[in-house]
């Protein structure tokens, strides 16, 4: 089925079972209390669902390398024998694991960060000390310590962070790197640090012993490694004893998305491509990599000889599994949101998954089979009713799903509308086989009514959201208004000037749709963010080309403050950056008065303007569907509601899937 993507792959002194890197994530169980053993469930489900190779969360090897003061630490003999319960799962299901070693450098969120030089990065509050030449050769010597203990601790390898912008990586480039000292100024010293530290490794853990070096093939920053700089590296590092090069991506800092949903499927292939004839070791390709048929395209055009793929497996451990079995279509597929795990790793929460709220969850979150079979109605075949009503069928409930639309889907319908989310089709693609697998009775264009649900046993209300619309002068009466639905269900035509009425997620997707180029390619999306495929540029970047928007764009909210946030704090940024470069008029504090045939009167800074839009897109928020509410005192306890017609809000799937998980769960 899949002759590339499940072929071994020979190291020689140990085999991987097939070509599959489950890539690293940090998953805020590293700091947990008893987050070990929760980390092994986590680890143990997927080396169960056949990956080739796991590769951990970043551990520092010494104190002074923490991202932040509480991080994790690999670098004591205690926590070499802690982490034997982390080795021993995932040896139970013929399974291989690395521990990532990942030194903060100037990423050290906490005053003790040391880096080559002392030059602050632009994404934390502390400047770095530069590194003396004794702290860098105790830094190199905590690496090898390190090592030694993941062997130790029954690791089979470890994996060396080197890219993304952590130490290593800074001191590789002149962009954090301005010593004069041998550690510093040519490159050849520049890069003297990884190289020491891979010797150093080397020595520690003898020949049969997995190192992965994560190699920044394309820093997309000013000042960063030249394509012949990283060929050079590369060579260097494969003779210090590397056994794999990974592919890195991007430093943390750069301001170009690299894994967010909006950037096209294997976007960065290529440059691994580039690299792989170069070397004689395996080299692993990374990002974007989200199903087996993608992964085999890339492994069969020979662009490297493993494919790492990270958060396609906290969206479902038994990915390789089904891949083997022919059952692709199974696959609970990642739609690179970071909603639940990018966004909650920055705020300091333990990282899940958005379609599969049990990842990191394994041993809380249970879905046990029942011994008391119930009849029970689910109301709404969104997101939340469609998590809910599967996991009930799954645990041997009979399952009534009513949904008043020919389809199923509910705002992922819209969502998967928006230019950089069709993967949110991969979601109702996967609900749709799992109706049909758990056994759920469909039923569409039935809208059901109290009489219809009286002899439940339990009902789940899952109704959803609708558009609310504001109190303002014109808005039921001008023909130009139109709500953010019926916009991306009917794909209006809005004419040449457009006014949007809140800048909340849903403001942001509507910008989005309205400004995107047609037909966009992966090489257009490249070029639009000013990605040099060609590596020409240093750092793989050349400058934005200047865009002449077809349509002018107002993106508007009430409250002050920079516009386009968006509901994701790792992806906001990208989404302003997007709507800044189209063109598209971010406008915050605004009162809006009315709405005529001139268009849409509002009053900003005390100054009253005319927007002279051809059309107004509401997308004021929203508000909960709940029918024939008047009626539901007469279930009593047996009425559950779930998603947004729970709490409306902001659009939040993370909440509404996981309330469906945990509602089945219970019942």
């Amino acid at each position: 089925m899949y002759p590339n993507l499940l072929k071994p792959l020979d190291l020689g002194f140990t085999q991987l079972k097939n070509r599959i890197l489950m890539g690293s994530m940090h998953t805020g169980l590293e700091e947990h209390k008893g987050g070990l053993a929760k980390l092994a469930a986590f680890y143990e489900e997927r080396a169960k669902g056949g990956v080739g190779l796991i590769v951990t969360g970043g551990f520092s090897p010494n104190l002074r390398g923490r991202l932040a003061p509480f991080s994790a630490e690999f670098s004591k003999p205690k926590h070499a024998q802690q982490h034997k319960v982390i080795t021993e799962a995932v040896h139970r299901h013929g399974g291989k694991i690395a521990l990532q070693l990942l030194h903060a450098g100037r990423y050290g969120y906490h005053p003790f960060s040391l880096s080559a030089s002392n030059i602050k990065s632009p994404i934390s509050p502390f400047t770095p000390s530069a590194m003396s030449s004794r702290q860098i050769w105790k830094t190199i010597e905590s690496y090898g310590n390190s090592a030694e203990l993941a062997k130790t601790a029954g690791y089979d390898g470890v994996e060396i962070m080197g890219s993304e912008g952590y130490l290593i990586n800074q001191f590789i480039c002149q962009r954090s790197n301005v010593r004069y000292d041998e550690w510093g100024g040519s490159y050849s010293n520049r890069i003297r640090f990884p190289l020491e530290v891979v010797k150093a490794v080397r020595k520690a853990v003898g020949e049969e012993f997995i190192i992965i070096f994560r190699l920044s093939m394309l820093d997309l920053v000013e000042q960063g490694s030249t394509f012949e700089q990283v060929i050079e590296l590369g060579q260097a590092l494969e003779q210090a004893g590397v056994t794999i090069i990974n592919t890195g991506i991007g430093w943390h800092e750069a301001k170009i998305p690299t894994i967010a949903t909006q950037v096209p499927r294997g976007a960065f292939t290529w440059v691994t491509e580039k690299v792989k004839p170069h070397l004689s070791i395996p080299v692993i390709t990374t990002n974007r990599i989200n199903t087996p048929d993608e992964a085999e395209r890339i492994l069969s055009q020979g662009h490297a000889d493993m494919v790492s793929m990270a958060r396609p497996f906290l969206a479902d451990p038994e990915f390789v599994a089904k891949a083997a079995k022919g059952q692709a279509n199974l696959i609970n597929t990642c739609i690179g949101c970071n909603q639940a795990c990018l966004d909650n790793a920055f705020k300091g929460k333990r990282a899940t998954c958005l379609v599969n709220p049990q990842a990191c969850y394994e041993t809380e979150l249970v879905i046990e089979a029942t011994n008391a079979r119930k009849n029970i109605a689910v109301v709404g075949a969104g997101p939340a009713g469609l998590a809910c009503a599967t996991k009930l069928a799954e645990k041997g409930h009979k399952v009534d799903l009513f949904e008043k639309s020919d389809r199923i889907g509910g705002q992922f319908r819209l969502a998967m509308q928006i230019p950089g989310k069709e993967e949110f089709r991969e979601t109702i693609r996967y609900f749709a086989n799992r109706i049909e697998t758990t056994g759920v009775n469909l039923h569409l264009n039935v809208e059901a009514n109290a009489d219809l649900l009286a002899e439940y046993d339990d009902i789940v209300m899952a109704t959803g959201v609708q558009p609310r619309m504001p109190k303002l002068e014109g808005i039921e009466t001008a023909d130009k208004v139109i709500d953010y639905q019926t916009l991306i269900r009917d794909k209006t035509y809005v004419g040449k000037t457009v006014a949007i009425v809140g800048a909340g997620g849903i403001g942001i997707d509507v910008a989005t749709m309205i400004t995107e180029p047609t037909e966009q390619t992966l090489d257009d999306w490249l070029q639009e963010w000013g990605i040099d495929k060609q590596l020409e540029h240093a750092g793989g970047l050349y400058p934005y080309p200047e865009t002449t928007p077809d349509v002018d764009v107002w993106l508007m909210q009430r409250k002050a403050g920079r516009v386009g946030r968006g509901p994701g704090k790792t992806t906001g940024w990208i989404h302003r950056k997007t709507l800044q470069k189209r063109g598209v008029n971010l406008v915050s504090g605004v009162d809006y008065e009315k709405i005529d045939a001139e268009g849409l009167h509002i009053k900003l800074k005390g100054e009253r303007k005319i927007i002279p839009a051809d059309t107004v897109v509401i997308c004021a928020g929203q508000d909960s569907v709940k029918p024939f509410v008047d009626r539901w005192s007469e279930f009593g306890d047996k009425l559950h509601i779930i998603g947004g017609a729970d709490h409306a809000g902001e659009l939040d799937a993370v909440r509404a899937i996981r309330q469906g998980f945990e509602l089945a769960a219970k019942l």
